[in-house]
């Protein structure tokens, strides 16, 4: 009988690529993925500490884990920045957790969960070695991460804390990754870093710059369609606005965070850039790329939010007019600097701001995607309709979906489509050729 395991993934894209370098590592080690965790022998849950809701769900399937280990026995283990943040008291509280793998040892946790390694003498020595796993997502999609960690120490944000200062790869080991993908038939990449766009290595007696790094992927290797998340303004320079005007096969899809539209707030986040720089940066963008795609996560309520920083920020949204938005409001998260402020506004008011901001967003980017209608794109057929099984679903460059008739030979192939309507945020389109 084969052992199997389950893995449950919680937040941000470099855990999904984390968790899919790990399902790789268990399979080659005589493991099985198990469907459903009610067949699993092993049971992982990959945990995310960037907001306290984040946490709030893991404690919610502890509790349900603990159910199930009265039905049947497995080991249930946590990994991640939850597991960074919280280590010990997670099974002092639910004593049917019986592993706590932190970030520090996660670059063997395939080898400790095998019982091929004691994950009381893990080697630090090896220079980033879990982030040179790759996370493919379907046969033609994969994750790379490029750089870990942040030096920015946004007031709010614990990522420094549970991930680490920034950390870059060596760019040869990059190359090679990113050859092995397409070599398999991967032809789409998304480089994935906390502060992707910070990247640094020191190669002899030179520097590559992120910049550098997607010039070279863009010359040494065939991926067809080139994107990267999550970045940050302050990084963002000319070199790479120009590589997004010139190089077609870098897409046409941007997430940008801004988080907020009053420098006030900026400034009180420890954002290191103004509403200004970012709307430069859009501009430059926009000027070069007449339909740049944009997408940005926007925070309200954060501590000393005025009524008027609240409407600097509706202005913001109604003039950037992003294609997607992550919005949220502000709850204190310990072991930040913000948790020492004063949470002074009050939460009917930030779920009010919240609505307004979700509200105004819903407007504008439907807005830009109904002018969409009557072109054409190219996507990459990702999967049949779950609706309709004579449906398909492709993903274009801009990173939107488009539904359109169509047979299952055409998966996994980049298709032309007309786009002839929108429903909800899906746009429906038909098959130009094939």
């Amino acid at each position: 009988m084969s052992r199997k395991f389950f893995i449950e993934t919680y937040g941000c894209q470099m855990n999904t690529a984390e968790s899919e370098a790990l399902k790789n590592e268990l399979r080659s080690s005589g493991w099985t993925e198990a469907e459903y965790d009610k067949e699993a022998q092993l049971i992982v849950i990959n945990t995310c500490s960037v907001r306290q809701s984040a946490e709030n769900r893991i404690w919610g399937r502890l509790g349900y884990f603990k159910s199930l280990s009265e039905q049947h026995e497995f080991r249930l283990v946590i990994i991640g920045c939850m597991a960074e943040r919280l280590k010990d008291e997670l099974k002092k509280k639910f004593p049917v957790v019986s592993d706590v793998i932190d970030n520090e040892h996660k670059n063997k946790a395939a080898r400790i969960l095998s019982g091929t390694e004691d994950d009381s003498t893990s080697d630090l020595t090896e220079d980033y070695s879990f982030f040179e796993k790759y996370g493919k997502v379907s046969s033609t999609h994969a994750m790379v991460p490029v750089m870990n960690g942040c030096d920015n120490f946004c007031s709010y944000c614990i990522v420094p804390y549970v991930r680490g200062r920034e950390t870059s790869r060596n760019d040869d080991e990059i190359i090679k990754e990113i050859r092995q993908l397409t070599a398999e038939g991967v032809s789409e990449i998304t480089l994935l870093g906390q502060n992707v766009n910070s990247f640094r290595y020191r190669k002899d007696s030179f520097e590559i710059n992120f910049s550098a790094l997607i010039r070279r992927i863009l010359n040494d290797t065939d991926v067809k369609w080139l994107r990267f998340t999550s970045s940050n303004p302050q990084d963002f320079s000319d070199e790479l606005i120009e590589l997004y005007a010139s190089e077609d096969r870098l897409c046409k899809y941007l997430h940008l965070p801004a988080q907020h539209g009053s420098d006030n707030v900026l400034k009180n986040m420890n954002r290191k850039y103004t509403v200004e720089q970012y709307r430069t940066i859009i501009r430059k963008l926009r000027s070069k790329i007449t339909d740049l795609s944009l997408s940005t996560d926007i925070m309200v309520g954060f501590p000393g939010e005025t009524e008027e920083d609240f409407n600097k920020l509706k202005d913001f949204m109604n003039e950037m007019r992003f294609e997607d938005a992550f919005t949220y409001y502000y709850n204190p998260r310990e072991g930040t600097a913000a948790y020492k402020m004063t949470d002074d506004v009050p939460h009917d008011v930030k779920s009010k701001r919240l609505s307004e901001i979700i509200e105004i967003h819903r407007t504008t980017s439907t807005d830009v995607k109904l002018k969409r209608i009557g072109q054409e794109t190219t996507a990459v057929v990702e999967s049949i309709s779950k609706k309709d099984d004579k449906m398909l679903l492709g993903r274009t460059d801009k990173n939107s979906m488009i539904v359109f008739p169509g047979g299952v030979d055409l998966l996994n192939r980049y298709v032309n489509l007309s786009i002839s309507g929108l429903k909800g945020s899906t746009y429906t389109g038909g098959l130009i050729n094939v």
